[in-house]
């Protein structure tokens, strides 16, 4: 392979000085750990194999143009890494791109081209500008220092925890490549998820490399027609298994996430946590890989997906049952009077007190 687990370090030491590391959090109603790359710099995961590949190309002394095809996230992880680096960057997106994805690319300066209606589309016109002018044309996914760079989740999360496994939403491949990089090798089980109907790099690793328009779906950030080869060939070696999880079970997962764990992600990032419920494990860790959701599809969703209450949690430590009436412990001194002591008659209490009060205060 052209990437190894050793350039996943590399780009840790790359990235340390420019990326903060993002936390995770225990998610109890879902019984899974996440993730949160959706508090990225950009919002999403997409920042680190963008700033990996342009420091990497820094050290080798190639100072050409970038160009990059994206739906949105690798864009602007791009756009923000040229930014810092004073690097000029051009971004082709689909038409389709979602319009914060396309705000946040200008936003940092990068220069915007929208071309087709799809990824692919996208791709194979940034190709042809490359060609034209001589610009390094950076894979979204494809490419080594890009999944070494998206390895440093793997990294991160086992400094924080000890998972069994790991589970990574999978569009071409880079983020479940670089983490299987990072992981496995520590007997972690790294499980991808797919959306139904969106699952080209299901049907590759199955042998099936025919092209396939993929569904419309929430998760418009997996919806790649042709995934990786190189990441094919790292998660022929290195994945356990893949679940192909349904829209609506997205959709219902997405606003949960939102309402149960207040935790915005958008379709992509939500992925693998849905996957989650068929994947046993006692430490369970979902990548939540992007937040970058337009509000207008957060509030469609909240106004038209009604959740099913969670089921109740069932209790970690077994209730003590009360002893028999002839083994209860004694009750500490004080609380009752001695049974041998008869009860004071109504009134007698507040005699009692009269009698201590002196008769001048009483007149």
């Amino acid at each position: 392979m052209d990437v190894t687990a050793s350039d996943v370090l590399a780009a840790q030491a790359r990235l340390r000085r420019y990326l903060d590391v993002t936390p995770t959090h225990y998610a109890e109603r879902f019984g899974t750990w996440l993730k949160l790359e959706n508090l990225q710099r950009t919002g999403s995961y997409k920042v680190r194999g963008a700033l990996n590949a342009l420091l990497a190309a820094r050290e080798r002394g190639d100072d050409r143009y970038v160009i990059t095809a994206s739906a949105g996230n690798h864009a602007q992880g791009m756009a923000w890494a040229a930014y810092r680096l004073g690097i000029p960057a051009i971004t082709v997106m689909p038409r389709s791109a979602p319009e914060t994805k396309v705000a946040g690319v200008a936003h940092w300066g990068a220069t915007v081209r929208l071309h087709g209606e799809t990824y692919d589309e996208a791709k194979a016109f940034a190709k042809e500008l490359a060609e034209q002018n001589g610009f390094r044309l950076l894979s979204a996914f494809d490419d080594p220092d890009v999944i070494a760079g998206q390895g440093t989740v793997g990294l991160e999360i086992a400094a924080a925890m000890e998972p069994d496994v790991v589970l990574v939403p999978i569009g071409g491949g880079g983020l479940a490549s670089g983490v299987a990089l990072a992981l496995k090798s520590q007997g972690v089980r790294i499980v991808g998820a797919q959306v139904e109907g969106v699952d080209s790099m299901t049907r590759a690793l199955r042998g099936d490399r025919s092209l396939v328009d993929p569904r419309a779906s929430l998760a418009d950030g997996v919806r790649v027609k042709e995934p990786g080869y190189l990441t094919e060939q790292i998660l022929r070696e290195l994945l356990d298994d893949i679940v192909i999880v349904r829209e609506a079970e997205l959709r219902e997962t997405l606003v949960r996430l939102a309402l149960e764990e207040h935790v915005i992600a958008e379709g992509a990032g939500a992925l693998a946590l849905a996957a989650g419920k068929r994947v046993a494990g006692k430490r369970k860790c979902a990548v939540v890989s992007g937040g970058n959701l337009d509000a207008g599809v957060l509030a469609t969703l909240l106004s038209e997906v009604r959740p099913r209450p969670p089921r109740k949690p069932r209790r970690r430590v077994r209730e003590r049952l009360p002893l028999p009436a002839g083994k209860q412990p004694p009750l500490p001194a004080g609380l009752l009077p001695p049974a041998t002591e008869a009860p004071p008659r109504p009134g007698a209490a507040a005699s009692t007190i009269r009698k201590s009060i002196p008769e001048e205060l009483l007149a």
